[in-house]
Order: structure tokens, then sequence, then C-alpha cells
């Protein structure tokens, strides 16, 4: 075994490009998209799918707005030939819609791939050959001239195909596979032969596909491989850019990217980034990526929820919950720092009340893929105060104060450590109405009361169970609370100092409640709080100052 595995590599060579561009452009329109789950995608299951998941994907592809979808393989079987043959026979293609086979460059894989088309008014025949050092040594034993003929021969093939079927708007695509590893003098070479085969046009270009068929070197390595390729290619009006990245070391996402910076015009993968190996470039990253640039992706991902079930139903793979955007835990925040970002992120957004998403932690607003705030924060031991109120307003309407919040903070971090798992909505109100909220068995629980008086001079009456027994209790004040707090103080409750009051409505119109929260310290310095909630705001500033006065006990 090797002492240092590094010494069997070789270093990929950098690309001689002193002037690049890229580097100082900006993405400012989506790419063309083309979907290739129903082939590349399909061909790397454990169990390709069948025709009902095959079509049930095909309808999400075009439902969210994919123009382009790879469809299949026809030549590798039955099933492929006849689900192929069923969306053009069945009328199933939208019109703006154009459907792509793969081919590999053999007589009878290209007529069995046209055949498969019969009657698509346009559709896109995809031809590839690897074109790389290691495929022509290894794989084929073929010269440089030998791989070239692949190719040209290829596109000779479907070039008089196209011409026996009239009636079909015939597009080509053309892959050097491998490109990645290739010589870029030899794959430009290749391209050029074919294209004087293919004769495209402006009008009727031909796409030049420039697969990262195993990602070999850094991002931006595949940038100057497109770029250099860009500025070489002839006819560069007459032919469309287009990049296939796949994932070898997890940089797929960030291939595409600077791949469009670097002047391809379209870009091609699976959806959630399913494909062989460590996968295709992920779609629906790259597209929802656009959106922080302030560029529409063009494609309608805002049930996201409704993609990603669809796509794990058809291909029965698991999306990690930490999937950028797509995953069940991306827009969940734990940490008690991040919590509180979130939460004042949001209240400033809704004060601010303008179009600018400005949320910390939040690239992009959950909402516009579907998802609900509530999800976004989740409470378990790492979390903070910020969080727990986050919770309780977004569940239950309620407003805590700052303190209020640090103070129900740790009878929520008790819950967690004891249970040692998230603590879920409802969790977390029960903790709250058993911290604050009066209850019949609490020594003091209201039943009724009234007040009288004049300005500054208010008497409290109020019939209050006082450890169970019923009650008549009165206190004098300059208002309804020094009322409640006086009367509590003269019938053997505790002696309160209110410290701060706050309310606010829960909701509107004529269901609308009161939250009332008052902050007390007892002669020995200990803080209360107590909290009433009440179709009355009166009535629940009364209840939250006995509410106090329940949790006062040995703090006196």
């Amino acid at each position: 075994m090797l002492r240092d595995p590094s010494t069997k590599y070789s270093p990929f060579p950098p690309i001689d490009l002193p002037d690049r561009q890229w580097p100082s452009r900006t993405l400012t329109r989506p790419p063309r998209w083309l979907s290739t789950d129903l082939r590349d995608g399909n061909q790397a299951l454990i169990d390709p799918m069948d025709a009902e998941k095959k079509t049930r994907l095909f309808d999400l592809l075009v439902k969210i707005g994919l123009k382009e979808i790879e469809v299949g393989f026809p030549s590798a079987g039955t099933t492929e030939f006849d689900f192929i043959s069923g969306l053009v026979q069945g009328g199933r293609i939208p019109a703006d819609v154009t459907v792509q086979v793969l081919t590999q460059a053999r007589r009878d894989l290209i007529e069995t791939s046209f055949a498969s088309l019969e009657g698509a008014p346009t559709a896109i025949v995809h031809l590839y050959n690897a074109v790389s050092p290691a495929w022509r040594k290894i794989v084929f034993g073929m010269s440089r001239d030998e791989v070239k003929r692949i190719a040209t021969d290829g596109a000779a093939m479907l070039r008089d195909e196209a011409a026996k079927r009239p009636a079909t708007d015939w597009r080509f695509e053309y892959s050097p596979e491998t490109f990645s590893t290739a010589e870029l003098d030899f794959s430009l070479e290749v391209c050029e032969a074919v294209i004087d085969v293919l004769r495209p046009s402006p009008d009727k270009p031909l796409i030049l596909n420039l697969p990262a068929t195993v990602e070999c070197a850094t991002p931006n390595v595949y940038a100057d491989q497109i770029e250099w390729f860009g500025r070489h290619i002839r006819n560069r009006d007459s032919v469309v850019l287009s990049l296939h990245p796949h994932n070898d070391r997890g940089t797929g996402v960030a291939a595409a990217e600077l791949g469009l910076m670097a002047g391809a015009d379209r870009v091609e993968g699976c959806l959630l980034g399913n494909g062989e190996r460590t996968g295709n470039c992920d779609l629906v990253t790259v597209a929802l990526n656009l959106y922080t640039q302030g560029v529409s992706p063009g494609l309608d991902l805002s049930d996201i929820d409704a993609v990603v079930n669809t796509v794990t139903y058809c291909t029965n793979l698991p999306v990690h919950p930490r999937t950028p955007y797509a995953g069940e835990l991306v827009f969940t925040a734990f940490s008690g720092s991040h919590q509180d970002a979130i939460r004042k992120g949001f209240a400033a957004q809704e004060a601010r009340n303008d179009a600018l998403w400005e949320v910390p932690y939040l690239p992009i607003d959950p909402a516009d893929l579907g998802r609900s705030y509530e999800a976004v924060i989740r409470v378990n031991s790492q979390s903070g105060k910020g969080g727990v109120a986050w919770v309780i307003e977004q569940d239950r309407g309620l407003k805590l104060p700052k303190r209020l919040q640090a103070d129900f903070s740790r009878h929520v971090q008790r819950l967690a450590d004891e249970t040692s798992r998230e603590l879920d909505a409802t969790d977390i109100w029960g903790a709250f109405q058993r911290a604050y909220l009066p209850e019949d068995s609490d020594r003091f629980s209201l039943r009724d009361y009234e007040e009288t008086g004049s300005v500054g001079d208010r008497l409290f009456v109020g019939r209050v169970a006082v450890d169970g027994v019923e009650r008549s209790i009165s206190g004098r004040g300059n208002g309804l609370i020094s009322g409640v707090v006086a009367a509590l103080g003269e019938h053997g409750g505790p002696a309160l100092d209110v410290i701060d009051y706050s309310e606010h409505a829960i909701g509107h119109g004529a269901d609308a409640q009161a939250a009332a929260y008052v902050e007390c310290r007892t002669p020995a310095g200990a803080v209360i709080w107590g909290v009433g909630i009440d179709h009355d705001v009166a009535t629940a500033s009364v209840r939250a100052v006995l509410s106090a006065g329940n949790r006062a006990g040995d703090r006196q």
C-alpha cells in the first residue's frame, strides 16, 4: 500500500487562457434548460422507471416549464422505444416542448431513434462518441482520425435519416463525450468536422454539448475550457453551446454557473441531481440560484415539495434533508443565534413592507417555493429565546416581551434536555401553559370581577377561588392592575411590585383576543411573569396579575 496515494495521480493541466473574460461576468438571463431525468437519470437508477413513473415525471417536467426534455435512449430496448413513441403518437407532447433522444453513432441505433420519433412536429436527435485520450487508447484502441470518423459518419446518418422524414422539424445535437478530459484542439476539430456535415445555420443551429463526463478539475478549469471553445469554434452564431456537468468533485452546480458565465447557452441536468456516480448537475439548484441574482429562471418551482415528492416516487431515491432549496431542513434553524436573527429579519421585513427580500440566513423567501414560515424555526436543546418566541408567535399569535422570552426559554430548554428530541409547536405551547397561564388548580383562579371608582382611585372587587374556595377579594389602587395587586396582598397573596406591563391583540375582528403580560418583583428581589389571555383586554390584565401571584410561591 502506498504511503502517499497522491503520487498515483497527475494534476489536471491548466488552460492557456491568460485573457479569460468569464471571471468578470455576471449571469443576467436564464439559459436554455434540458432535463435528462428520463434518460441519464433513469439509466443511473438501480430499478429503472416503468412507463407509469416515466409518464408521471414527464408531466412534472412539462408542468414546471421545461421546453427541452431528453426522453430516453430508444435503442436500449422495447420499454424505452414504446414510451417515446407513445408520447408522440398519444399527443402528450405540448406544442412548445421539444423532446430529445440519445443515440450512439451506429446506423441501426440511429434508425431506431428516428423511428421512435416518427410523427413528432419537432424533435432533437442527440449523437455522441467519446473523444478523450483514455477512451481512445484504452476503450477503443483508435487514432484521432478514426474517432473523428465515427462522429462524421454518425452525423451523415442523422442528416440522411432526417431527409427521409421531412414532415418533422429535425434538430441535431452532438456531444464530444468526455470533453472535460480531452484535448481542446481535438474536441474543436471533431465538432467542426460535424458542422461541415450537418451545415447548421443561425435559424437552425447545431447544439454542441460539451460534457464534463467526469469532473476532473476545479470548476474554473471547466469555465476556461468553455470560453476557449466558444472563442475558437467556427460559425458561432450557428451553434448552441450546451453544458452537461457531472458532480464527481461535488462542484457540478458551480461548473454550470461558471460555464454560463464563460459563454454557454444551455444547461443539461436532472431536477435534483440524480445521475451516474455522484450525479448530474442539479437543475433545481442552478435555477433557484438565479433568483439571488435578480434573474427569473423561467421555471416554476413554486411548489418545491410537489417536485420532491414526484421525483422521489419516480426514482425511489431519497432527497437529503440538507439538499439546497429542496431539502426538508434547508429553511430550518435550530441554533439560537440563527433563530433570533431570522425572527428579527421577518419583523423588519413586515415593518418595511416593500418588495425587497432581506432576511438573515435565508437567501430566498421560503414562500416563493411553497414552504411555510412556520417551518423555518424549529426548537431543540440548541435553540434560544428567539426561536422559541418565533414558534409561539407563529402558532399562537403571542408576541412575548423580550425579557419574557428569556424567562420562557429556560422552561423550553429544560423540556428539551429531558426529552432529548426536537420540540414541536404543541410541546412548546404546553410548556407555556404550564409556566404562565392560570389553571383551576392554581392558588388564585378568577371567576368574575367588577371595577368601580374614579380616575386615579379604582376599586377592584373580584370573585376568586383561593386555594379552591371561592371568595370575594377587593383592593384599591390608581388603576385596575394596582387594584388587583392590592387585593392579593390583602388576602394572603404575595406582595408584588409591578415592573412592566404590555398587551396586544391576537387576531382581528369579532374573534380577536387580547394578551396581557405583567412583570413583577417580589420583596426578595425575584422576578415573576404573569400572562393573561381573554376576549376582553381588561380581563386579560387581571388574569395576568393572578398568574404572577400563582407563580410567586416560594420566590417571595
